[in-house]
């Protein structure tokens, strides 16, 4: 079974510093720097939004970030800016292994939707492309490690799921936000959907 290791947004705007810094972001690089040797296919995500995007808390009247609104496809944090195309905060943490990456999939680049699954936009419709390049390539078997393990992690572990593969999160190599619960959510979802949790 050929293997893939899907390492999610190690982006510095994640990362300690960052706009939407995830506690610990950076610490979890050198591990995912070493794991890339015992995959067959290494692919990056990388949030790609540009400026003004809707779910950014600044396009919206009297808005904070954190603060929950209903979107035409449901539910949506607002976020603080971040990850906006062509950013230093967009760019992948300076450490990460960038060049042994077989794909770079970006996401959030449509301005009215946001996009926390590498397989899907958050109407769980608009595909990124990335399962047909797993199909075509014949990788069964999906490995993910990034930020944050109760958004992107979480959503594109259990897309994957859902779409078929095997899919493994390593726990160690990621790091949650916690928002409001969010992390018992997450594992509960993920457990649920068949996702192994390492």
């Amino acid at each position: 079974m050929t293997r893939a290791l899907i390492v999610i947004d190690v982006q510095n705007d994640f990362c300690p510093g960052g706009a939407l810094a995830v506690t610990e972001g950076d610490l979890i690089v050198p591990g995912i720097n070493e794991l890339m040797a015992d995959f067959d296919a290494v692919i990056l995500t990388q949030d790609w939004h540009p400026a003004g995007h809707s779910s950014f808390a600044s396009s919206h009247d009297r808005r904070a970030p954190m603060e929950m609104i209903e979107m035409p496809y449901g539910p949506q944090v607002l976020w603080p800016d971040h990850c906006i195309q062509g950013s230093h905060g967009a760019l992948f943490h300076p450490d990460l292994t960038v060049d042994r990456a077989d794909l770079i999939i970006r996401k959030g680049h449509n301005p009215a939707i946001d996009s926390y699954s590498a397989f899907f936009e958050n109407d769980h419709q608009t595909p990124t492309g990335l399962e047909g390049y797993l199909r075509t390539r014949g990788i069964e078997d999906l490995t993910m490690v990034g930020l944050a393990t109760d958004f992107c992690v979480n959503f594109s572990a259990v897309d994957a799921a859902k779409l078929g593969f095997r899919v493994t999160v390593r726990e160690d190599l990621c790091r949650g936000i916690d928002l409001n619960g969010s992390m018992a959510a997450a594992h509960a979802g993920m457990a649920e959907a068949g996702v192994i949790l390492a």
